[in-house]
């Protein structure tokens, strides 16, 4: 391998990266942008939920409990409803999250000390926000009860449970990896379109070059923008940070060069660059959703948590995650460390393969 020819190589395809409009508009500007509003829309917090209430009872209690729920901070707006079928109506057609039925006998029970019950009635269509809701009603009406002792309830590494400092972190990891994965699967679809491939082919650069090549610039621009976000999530976000900067550092390079490996092998195999781009998308997508951002591993399948050990996104979540916000020990990051690293020999191994089936 020829170090000032490898050189060469990496330097052309950086400055075709840089002058090729679609991988332009892919780099810099719409990850940032996407960091910016998806640390703010993506979130499990309910605010400003619509909640009707059917109110059969005149007592004192009743309208204290109705009052108390319009100035919950997750309620937005109380509607009144007079019968059964217009709460049920408002259900049906999405207008409201909950609805609170509040039985004759309300105040009476409160009054006499024995349990005082109230129906609650569950938006289906959005069961999850429902559910949080839900929860957040429960502990409300617990503390207002008199005859029980209110909970005290304390929430480790994130006292104040600011959803940004969870999903900030996570942003970084993922929109790194889109970047990684969009960048490398363009760079042989690019050549084969512009039909500069087959004058590739012809050069004396060895087939090891041209895999090398293709790669590091990918690693670098990954790597750097993996790094942008999160300094934007330090100093922009201001996420707590209490871990190790050199371990995170050496785990998003593992996971950028994993990364990587998935990438080429689709640029290998896509014919342009729209095909290359979609299939960088179909992977990273599915990938996304069993890493455990959007939901826990543990609650899917054995089959597909197995699937979800494999995936590097999985293990880069925990150490970014414990990283910022639980100073997760040495120990910690190595065991999420070595699956990363052996997905990245197994990517590129694989890639290579692909690659120089393909060139021959």
């Amino acid at each position: 391998m020829n170090a000032s020819r490898l050189l060469a190589q990496v330097v052309k395809e950086l400055l075709s990266l840089l002058r090729d409009p679609r991988a332009r508009a892919i780099l810099v500007l719409p990850p940032l942008l996407q960091l910016l509003i998806f640390s703010f829309a993506a979130t499990l917090e309910v605010r400003n939920a619509t909640i009707a209430v059917f109110n059969e009872d005149p007592g004192p209690a009743a309208e204290a409990f109705i009052a108390e729920v319009s100035h919950a901070s997750f309620v937005g707006e109380v509607i009144r409803v007079h019968d059964s079928g217009h709460q049920r109506q408002l259900l049906e057609q999405g207008r409201v999250l909950l609805a609170l039925h509040i039985p004759e006998t309300f105040s009476r029970d409160r009054l006499a000390g024995a349990p005082a019950t109230v129906q609650v009635l569950l938006n289906g269509q959005k069961a999850n926000t429902a559910q949080v809701a839900l929860g957040y009603l429960e502990a409300m009406a617990l503390a207002q009860d008199g005859r029980v002792e209110p909970l005290v309830t304390r929430h480790d590494f994130n006292p104040n449970l600011i959803y940004r400092w969870y999903v900030v972190p996570s942003l970084s990891g993922i929109l790194s990896m889109f970047i990684a994965l969009v960048v490398t699967a363009l760079s042989i679809a690019r050549e084969r379109e512009l039909g500069t491939f087959d004058q590739l082919l012809v050069s004396p650069t060895t087939p090891l070059e041209i895999i090398l090549a293709k790669c590091l610039p990918a690693v670098l621009v990954g790597f750097v923008m993996g790094t942008v976000m999160i300094n934007a999530a330090l100093w922009l976000f201001q996420v707590p940070f209490t871990g190790s900067l050199a371990w995170l550092a050496l785990a998003l390079l593992l996971f950028i060069v994993s990364v990587v490996g998935i990438g080429l092998m689709v640029s290998a195999i896509a014919e342009t660059q729209q095909q290359a781009i979609l299939g960088a998308f179909a992977l990273g997508v599915p990938m996304v959703l069993l890493s455990g951002f959007a939901t826990p591993v543990e609650n899917m399948p054995v089959p597909l948590q197995w699937l979800a050990q494999a995936i590097p996104l999985t293990h880069f979540l925990v150490i970014v995650q414990g990283s910022f916000l639980k100073a997760l020990p040495a120990g910690a990051v190595i065991a999420h460390l070595w699956p990363m690293a052996l997905a990245a020999v197994v990517t590129l191994s694989a890639a290579t393969f692909v690659v120089r089936r393909r060139l021959h």
